[in-house]
């Protein structure tokens, strides 16, 4: 699948299409660094689903699919993406 960069708020937010879903999704971790200005988005994130159990149980299930991007030093990670559409659930 097809990897992209989106800027939001002079931040870089990873993306990819999924074609057979025809409908893009963003890296979590990313929107919430881009909309919280956090040092650490991932512990934010972390915490912010301890405190939501709806939240957290929305982001568990196949809502929420782990992509694997490449970073800029080759390294190859998979965190959980969100569709465009459930980004303000």
């Amino acid at each position: 699948m097809p990897q992209e960069i989106q800027q939001f708020a002079g931040k870089q937010i990873r993306t990819y299409w999924d074609a057979n879903e025809e409908k893009y999704y963003f890296c979590i971790i990313d929107v919430v660094e881009a909309l919280t200005d956090s040092k650490d988005p991932a512990d934010y994130f972390k915490k912010l689903r301890k405190r939501d159990s709806e939240l957290d149980t929305f982001v568990r299930g196949t809502n929420c699919p782990p992509h694997q991007f490449i970073s800029s030093d080759g390294k190859r990670h998979n965190p959980k993406c969100i569709a465009n559409e459930d980004i303000d659930k």
